[in-house]
């Protein structure tokens, strides 16, 4: 299966969606109503609510939105990464890595804001790339920003992505002040509008605005399952960590960059994580994106046909057994 997503042809989006259904057909057996977390900011609580009069009756449709998501943002990293050549040759190895890494904990394939905000944050991503070959990028950094700061009202943890506005400002450009102060003005331009709605809708309370935050250690998992589905996550992350290493010198200044941005990424990732910790690991789906690329790595760099075929194989073995069990 790997050789065949390591290939480009126009069948392999209609076999990644297959891929798709095959692993994520479970949430479709078990579908869920999604519950409301106190992390959950105002836009994911409207849009909960939005949904929750059409679909509180169906929580298939909930499976379906979800389904939908999953594919749609492992469909566009997939692009993002063959058009800025992040891999020497185009490829679908990252649209089949996203999907199998958001298939190894049960509760990424749920409904929920980490998940909403993953498919603006991997449109962020693709902006911040765009950054290095930009003459002046005011307007760009901007909208960074201001995406940034709208994924924050969605979930409140978000909040630290803020460093990874800065840090692809520092990775991908040259230091200039107004930059930064144009990167900081987008992101608290959504708050300005929250601001002025709260004010006149006479709900203004500093204590519902000012944001609480708790740095808290992750638990040990409980469970084998969870156990298991971590390891399968971190093994080819640091299988694939090495062949990028290994391979960075042919590798064009741009492309080092981005895939340094990808480590930042996931750095500014497991900081959400330990913010206001809870006990699911809905919101560890923000990580997403990274891990899928760096197994990407993995599948596309090695020879070892025995290695790759074994480590997909393995994963998707443990997916279908975790689903189905459950």
């Amino acid at each position: 299966m790997t050789e065949v997503f390591k290939q480009k042809n126009p069948g392999n989006a209609f076999i990644l969606l297959v891929y798709a259904l095959v692993l994520k057909f479970s949430i479709f057996l078990h579908p869920q109503v999604p519950s409301l977390h106190k992390e959950d900011n105002y836009l994911y609580r409207i849009i909960l609510h939005f949904l929750g009069t059409f679909f509180n009756s169906l929580p298939i449709m909930y499976s379906v939105l979800t389904f939908l998501l999953l594919f749609t943002q492992a469909t566009l990293l997939n692009r993002i990464c063959n058009f800025q050549k992040i891999f020497p040759k185009a490829n679908y190895l990252p649209g089949m890595s996203y999907i199998l890494v958001t298939s190894l904990l049960p509760s990424w394939n749920y409904f929920s804001a980490p998940l909403l905000i993953n498919s603006i944050m991997i449109w962020v991503f693709y902006r911040m790339t765009t950054l290095y070959n930009s003459g002046r990028s005011d307007g760009a950094i901007f909208n960074i920003g201001a995406l940034t700061g709208i994924v924050t009202l969605f979930y409140l943890p978000a909040m630290a992505f803020i460093l990874l506005v800065f840090f692809a400002l520092i990775t991908m450009r040259p230091f200039r002040i107004r930059e930064w102060l144009m990167g900081l003005l987008g992101f608290t331009t959504p708050y300005y509008f929250l601001f002025v709605i709260l004010y006149l809708s006479n709900q203004w309370n500093w204590r519902n605005v000012v944001p609480v935050i708790v740095f808290r250690l992750p638990g040990i998992p409980n469970t084998v399952l969870i156990t298991c589905g971590i390891i399968l996550l971190i093994v080819p992350f640091m299988i694939g960590g090495y062949f990028i290493q290994s391979n960075l010198n042919k590798m064009l200044i741009q492309v080092r960059k981005i895939w340094s941005l990808l480590l930042l990424f996931l750095m500014v990732g497991v900081i959400i994580i330990l913010i206001n910790h809870v006990d699911f690991y809905e919101n560890w789906i923000v990580t997403a994106v990274p891990f899928a690329v760096f197994h990407a790595a993995a599948y596309y760099y090695s020879n070892d046909k025995v290695l790759t075929r074994s480590m997909h194989w393995l994963t998707v073995v443990f997916i279908l057994w975790m689903n189905y069990k459950v």
